[in-house]
């Protein structure tokens, strides 16, 4: 069972931000132009001449950033561009605070986003030195009406979701659209109250290519996650606490390490929610000096040898542009169901390998999780 998304939701989920025009990216383009031909006429005028070509190297650079983000869908609007900001050092950090107020939930900083109906968003650090974790950033979603005194004894099932590579947290929230997309379902009453975490899988270096793995001599983020966070956020947060209300999701690098945790900890995940996913780690390198070790890590291998003692669902998107991607999914998918799991696929027209079919994908994972929770449960 999967919910029917509502079309306005899916249109929100695919439609470009303001900064995803492309416009932009053209009248930066038309600007460096200008400036060129200015530079041109007043070639004569020798600080004219510099302030000209200096100008035209910013609106170069300005229309080939906006030109690149207008295809890969990182940054949407100003809002994504403050909690970007966190993710940054010294003043951008400090300037980015000023968007957060105390959270509902003791030791936990809120985000200001988005008007009323929206999820009430809530950054939480959970470390865990032991694992080598020095302070994840995790924001939790809470739906509307979460500390309403009415709903004070009510409990919610839980969806994780991991970004990609590199990458950091933050980005569910803005290339994802995260709280968008869960304010229009909240407001056209189109899915049950969940809570959404995004989980810092980045051990506090967001360049680095960790694929969510135990990694030997480095961050064991596969503990991380398992054996910190959903912990943590059971222990804050009034969670149904059980694997039948729990869901995994990720984007590319993000989906790998769901499908490798989720398939290792079937205990603790029982929907898997996979957009773009792969099923070889790329941070083969760093597991190759111990091969039972890769082996274990690499689902193209286990996968088709393990056992359910318990059952997954699972869901896979991928873009049409990306062919390798929708190959790759249908593969996961008819292994899963070789084992008597459930699978479904995806596949987002027009789009490739980019966080623009992330977003076009999430009302359509979120829609699966909410039927694997409403299962009746044995």
């Amino acid at each position: 069972m999967s919910y029917p998304v509502p079309a306005e939701v899916a249109g929100q989920a695919r439609a470009a931000g303001p900064l995803e025009s492309p416009w932009l990216w053209l009248t930066f383009a038309a600007l460096a132009v200008a400036c060129v031909v200015g530079t041109i006429l007043v070639r004569r005028r020798k600080g004219a001449r510099r302030c000209g070509i200096a100008l035209a190297v910013v609106f170069v650079l300005l229309a080939t950033t906006a030109g690149a983000n207008a295809g890969v869908g990182y940054v949407r609007s100003g809002t994504d561009l403050v909690l970007l900001l966190q993710r940054g050092g010294g003043p951008l950090r400090d300037l980015g605070k000023l968007f957060e107020d105390e959270g509902s939930t003791p030791g936990t900083r809120q985000i200001r986003l988005g008007g009323a109906g929206g999820p009430a968003v809530e950054r939480m650090v959970i470390a865990d030195p032991g694992n080598g974790v020095p302070g994840g950033r995790n924001f939790v979603l809470l739906p509307p009406g979460y500390t309403d005194a009415a709903n004070a004894n009510r409990r919610y099932p839980v969806v994780y979701l991991v970004h990609g590579n590199p990458g950091g947290p933050e980005d569910w929230l803005t290339a994802g659209d995260a709280p968008g997309t869960l304010q229009r379902f909240s407001r056209l009453r189109a899915l049950p109250p969940m809570i959404v975490v995004s989980v810092d899988l980045t051990a506090g270096h967001p360049g680095r290519d960790w694929e969510g793995l135990d990694v030997p001599g480095g961050p064991k983020l596969e503990s991380y996650l398992a054996g910190s966070v959903v912990p943590a956020i059971d222990r804050r947060y009034r969670t149904v606490a059980d694997r039948g209300h729990r869901a995994l999701g990720g984007m590319s690098g993000g989906a790998f390490a769901a499908l490798n945790i989720g398939l290792h900890r079937l205990d603790a995940f029982g929907a898997l929610l996979l957009a773009m996913p792969y099923d070889v780690p790329d941070n083969r390198r760093r597991l190759s000096e111990d091969p039972a070790l890769l082996a274990a890590n690499t689902p193209r291998d286990y996968l088709s040898r393990m056992s359910f003692p318990q059952p997954v669902a699972a869901i896979l998107t991928a873009g049409s542009e990306a062919p390798g991607d929708v190959t790759t999914a249908r593969s996961i998918a008819d292994a899963l169901r070789v084992r008597g799991q459930q699978a479904a696929v995806r596949t987002e027209e027009g789009f490739g390998h980019t966080w623009r079919t992330a977003r076009a994908s999430l009302p359509y994972l979120l829609a699966f999780a909410a039927g694997v929770f409403a299962r009746p449960r044995g």
